[in-house]
């Protein structure tokens, strides 16, 4: 598949980035990420290394695009978001984490 990250043209394939992702150790997940194999990789990450361009040089939504045409699972932080029928203030319980024992 053809497409434009960071104004240069690509041609990706999912073969190629199952390649391209064999033997990268994935980083922390912050953000966005997609699920390559069965790791989930930060969206940029995964930018960086099929494009071998600087992760200033493109967009998260532009290597999500790519991603997603492709095949693979994209997620956003927000679809990870705890349920919503919790209480607000079990919400701000879950988000300050439990009492450590002293």
């Amino acid at each position: 598949m053809r497409c434009v990250i960071a104004r240069f043209p690509f041609d990706l394939t999912k073969s190629g980035v199952l390649d391209a992702m064999k033997g990268v150790k994935p980083e922390p997940v912050t953000g966005d990420s997609v699920i390559v194999g069965r790791r989930h990789y930060p969206i940029k990450q995964v930018g960086a290394v099929i494009t071998r361009q600087d992760r200033r040089d493109f967009s998260a939504a532009e290597v999500t695009r790519a991603m997603r045409l492709l095949g693979f699972t994209c997620r956003t932080p927000s679809e990870d978001a705890a349920p919503s029928d919790l209480t607000p203030l079990q919400t701000a319980s879950a988000l300050l984490g439990a009492p450590t024992p002293a």
